[in-house]
């Protein structure tokens, strides 16, 4: 009985308003703060709020009173990713319907890195084709997170991954994976048995890498100069399945991300774990700040998310 009175109340009691009132409520951390800038009166936004609350029947705030944030419970959590995903699709019906009605084809542009153009891309395209086998999804290549930031920010992209983003104005940054520097090498090399390895272990050996343009290759190599650690670079490629080749042959060991090393493209290459933290090293996948998201590049986001959790 209490399930249909749930989905009665669900259906009839919660709209955009309600929803974006919990939202404000939740990046704003108050109650008075999300009025403001809703611009509504306080009582008018805690009685939308009390309006989905009685609608589920149970709060979606703790509400410590006085001056303390207010913060969500895990009902609360739970409403605000439907509601970003609900509001998301809704503030995308126009640019779509004039797009449709243009008679252009739909099409999402995505920044990758080799890495995620090779390990996240194709199981979240797999999904996300299901759903909608008419869209075009075009992958560019970038080597730093200013490049796609600046191409999100002009238009050129509808999503772009990057390591580690930087706080920007012009886009948002959702982190999607962990993705620890590992150390590559062959399974019979001098290293491969080593129980606690550490990135001082490569000290004078030598190594493969990328070439330091990119940007991820430059801020390991800062790293390993904090650490006093100075490999012997050989050989340096753009090409991930390259690097990747020349470890395996045996011409050096090299640094790469664990999801690119678990996946090796050879049965002789092996991977270790470093004991000490080079910091945080997450895949984030960014999007406009200023730019309305269609609802196109919004399910390819779900897809992607929807996979990298996998």
């Amino acid at each position: 009985m209490s399930q249909v009175r749930s989905t009665w109340s669900i259906k009839r009691g919660v709209g955009l308003r309600e929803l974006r009132a919990v939202l404000a409520v939740a990046d704003l951390g108050s109650f008075r703060r999300a009025a403001t800038d809703l611009g509504y009166t306080q009582s008018a936004l805690s009685h939308q709020v009390a309006t989905i609350e009685a609608a589920l029947g149970r709060p979606l705030f703790v509400r410590p009173g006085g001056r303390g944030r207010v913060t969500l419970t895990p009902a609360g959590l739970a409403v605000c990713r439907r509601a970003r995903r609900a509001l998301s699709e809704v503030e995308a019906i126009g640019p779509d319907a004039e797009e449709a009605d243009r008679g252009q084809s739909v099409r999402v542009r995505v920044g990758v890195s080799q890495t995620t153009a090779a390990e996240v891309m194709p199981r979240a395209l797999q999904a996300f084709r299901q759903d909608h086998p008419g869209v075009e999804v075009v992958l560019w290549e970038y080597e730093s997170f200013e490049a796609v930031a600046s191409a999100l920010g002009r238009g050129r992209l509808e999503l772009g991954f990057a390591h580690n983003p930087a706080p920007d104005d012009r886009v948002e940054s959702i982190p999607i994976l962990d993705d620890a520097w590992v150390i590559l090498t062959r399974r019979d090399s001098d290293i491969a048995e080593i129980e606690r390895p550490s990135f001082d272990i490569l000290h004078g050996r030598e190594v493969v890498a990328w070439n330091s343009k990119w940007q991820v290759q430059a801020e390991l190599e800062d790293a390993w100069a904090r650490r006093g650690i100075a490999p012997k670079i050989v050989y340096r490629t753009d090409d991930n399945l390259a690097l990747q080749r020349l470890v395996a042959a045996g011409l050096g060991h090299a640094c790469i991300g664990r999801l690119a090393a678990r996946r090796a493209i050879d049965a002789s290459l092996t991977w270790l774990t470093p004991t000490e933290f080079f910091g945080p090293r997450q895949i984030a996948l960014c999007y406009p700040r200023k730019r309305q998201m269609s609802a196109t590049a919004s399910a390819l986001m779900s897809a992607i998310r929807a996979q990298a959790a996998m």
